[in-house]
């Protein structure tokens, strides 16, 4: 990207802390925990941030933070859920939603930069675009690791299925997600130059 200036690259990084603390968040309040299956799946606040990435940086600084806290995850600081990192988080049957979270932040902010300016209907279709993204990405994704590589056959229903708690608060989170940042726009200034 050319011309990011200090303020872009400041912001970009507020969006990768973030993200590593919305993985994390059961590691300070345990009861987000849900019992699955005799497994217990942390709570995340992931999929929220990435869509306020994408509305807030736009499309392409957006992303690129996203994708920085991938490689940052990748390397081996533990910002992924449950304090993990490394190239197996990613081969792992949520890899697809940690790989979803740098398109979420690029389709969000395209569809928020089609704007004038920010409003409540344009932001909400965005983050419900970038919320169908992220589930049909990441669902697909664990459907296919536990039919393939881990050897743990289940139907594409089931493993919807048991992602629908998550999917109502993510929903609900998106929502707010959207209304959040029309107020907040009101605030600072645009990452990114509004449609003319």
């Amino acid at each position: 990207m050319k011309n990011l200036r200090p303020i872009d690259l400041t912001f970009g990084a507020v969006f990768v802390c973030l993200m590593a603390i919305g993985a994390n968040i059961t590691a300070w309040f345990p009861i987000l925990a849900v019992p699955i299956g005799g497994a217990t799946v942390p709570l995340s606040l992931q999929t929220f941030f990435a869509i306020l990435a994408g509305l807030m940086l736009g499309r392409k600084l957006g992303s690129l933070s996203i994708f920085v806290y991938l490689m940052v995850g990748l390397l081996g600081v533990p910002v992924f859920a449950q304090m993990r990192a490394g190239i197996w988080e990613f081969i792992s049957p949520t890899g697809g939603f940690l790989i979803s979270f740098v398109l979420v932040a690029f389709f969000v902010g395209w569809i928020a930069e089609q704007g004038k300016k920010p409003s409540i209907p344009l932001y909400t279709v965005a983050a419900v675009i970038g919320l169908i993204v992220n589930y049909v990405f990441g669902v697909t994704y664990m459907y296919i690791a536990m039919n393939n590589w881990l050897e743990l056959p289940i139907s594409y229903s089931i493993a919807w299925s048991g992602m629908i708690p998550f999917l109502i608060k993510d929903g609900a989170l998106s929502i707010f997600a959207a209304i959040f940042m029309v107020q907040l726009a009101k605030r600072i200034a645009f990452r990114w130059k509004p449609a003319s």
